[in-house]
């Protein structure tokens, strides 16, 4: 079985993206607990004290199924998100790289 991809979602909120937020954040919970083993990472990017997006680390096959992923989640279905970047990470270093002293 092959490995699985990781791909970075980097969010940009929209206009209305706080009261979104507001209106979505239990929704969102229940999702991350029930699909936990689907993302590395995911949480709120800032500026000062104001939430201006979100990053979320998928678990894929590939970026097809990386973005099914994403659009299940409550923030995409409410709108929250006004731009969403995506691409592949290959991690080099720190806790997500592969052991590169283990033989491969």
């Amino acid at each position: 079985m092959a490995a699985m991809k990781l791909f970075a979602f980097y969010c940009r909120d929209g206009e209305h993206g706080e009261v979104f937020r507001q209106h979505t954040q239990e929704a969102l919970v229940e999702h991350f607990e029930e699909h936990a083993r689907d993302f590395v990472v995911a949480g709120p990017l800032g500026k000062g004290d104001k939430i201006v997006g979100s990053l979320l680390i998928i678990k894929a096959d590939d970026e097809a199924d990386a973005r099914q992923k994403l659009e299940a989640v409550p923030y995409f279905e409410m709108g929250v998100w006004q731009s969403i970047r995506a691409d592949e990470f290959h991690p080099l270093f720190g806790e997500w790289a592969p052991d590169l002293s283990k033989p491969g």
